[in-house]
């Protein structure tokens, strides 16, 4: 298990995590994990009602640096204690809720795998205590019995979300809008769609992630580009940074939104096309750089506008 060190007063208590399934992730949550791991977190808690996303994202940050870590156990084999994974999971307790195997995880389920792993430790805790909210700190201290243990837990989950109000406030509109747009992926893609839990267009996911983050942008992909501001070519890309894509700067088609980058890629959340769910996926950086039968003409930052 990894030693976090805590800011004084970042934590927060079990009551204040009881609504932390509707929390977007704070800068401290940025920082220490990608946004695929964020977003696999997320997943994996929402099939447990009542499980806050940032109290398994701690567990993963606790027990392996979301498996980044390379002590032993982690991506093979067991550490001292027979703990196997990136949840840490003793093989007996993870082949107790290591069914259903979740989209994209690996079949047979596998302990090293980071998907498979965040889903079982989510029916782990849903099956002690996490379910509805009823006793997240027994359900905490059921996945490893330490009392320091749960509140390193609970401290860092307290830390790792944040209300949208308080992020606005903190001027990171853009945070704001990335990762409401986040929580949309796997809606459908319906042209002219902006209605979450129904569909949207890739256009109509832009304005309302923005709507939520207080800021009123044009609804088509054009307009939202001509809005602006414009980022100069090689301008480092923020969360939350307009991505457009088409024939140029006078025939913009597509828009989505910057997320980060993830090993080598730089990706976005969109609503691509007929057909396809909104997702996270990679795109080419450079402004010209080719995008199917389209370019990346470049990005602006929204975030910076004036509230309306």
């Amino acid at each position: 298990m990894l030693v976090v060190l805590l800011a004084a007063g970042a934590g927060a208590g079990v009551s204040s995590l009881l609504s932390g399934g509707d929390s977007i992730a704070s800068g401290v949550a940025h920082d220490l994990m990608s946004a695929a791991s964020l977003l696999d977190y997320q997943q994996a808690a929402g099939t447990c009602p009542g499980l806050p996303w940032t109290v398994l994202a701690a567990i993963g940050t606790v027990e392996s640096d979301n498996g980044t870590s390379t002590l032993p156990g982690v991506q093979s084999g067991a550490n001292s204690a027979g703990a196997e994974g990136p949840m840490q999971f003793e093989p007996a307790t993870y082949a107790e809720y290591d069914q259903p195997v979740p989209p994209g995880g690996a079949n047979p389920p596998s302990p090293y795998d980071q998907l498979d792993a965040d889903y079982a430790a989510a029916r782990d805790l849903c099956a002690n205590g996490a379910a509805n909210g009823a006793n997240l700190d027994a359900a905490v201290f059921a996945y490893n019995h330490s009392d320091a243990y749960v509140t390193q837990v609970i401290t860092l989950a307290g830390s790792l979300g944040e209300t949208q109000a308080q992020t606005v406030a903190a001027g990171t509109a853009g945070g704001v809008a990335v990762d409401w747009a986040l929580a949309q992926v796997g809606t459908p893609y319906i042209w002219g769609g902006e209605t979450p839990g129904v569909g949207f267009d890739c256009s109509g996911l832009v304005q309302a992630a923005y709507k939520t983050a207080g800021i009123t942008l044009p609804r088509v992909a054009q307009d939202q580009y001509d809005a602006g501001p414009q980022l100069p070519p090689g301008t480092p890309l923020e969360p939350g940074d307009l991505v457009f894509f088409g024939g140029g700067p006078d025939d913009v088609t597509h828009v989505g939104i910057y997320v980060g980058t993830e090993g080598s890629q730089t990706v976005m959340v969109d609503a691509p096309y007929t057909g396809v769910d909104v997702r996270v996926e990679p795109f080419p950086p450079t402004v010209g750089a080719s995008f199917g039968s389209d370019i990346y003409v470049g990005a602006t930052r929204p975030s910076v506008l004036p509230p309306t």
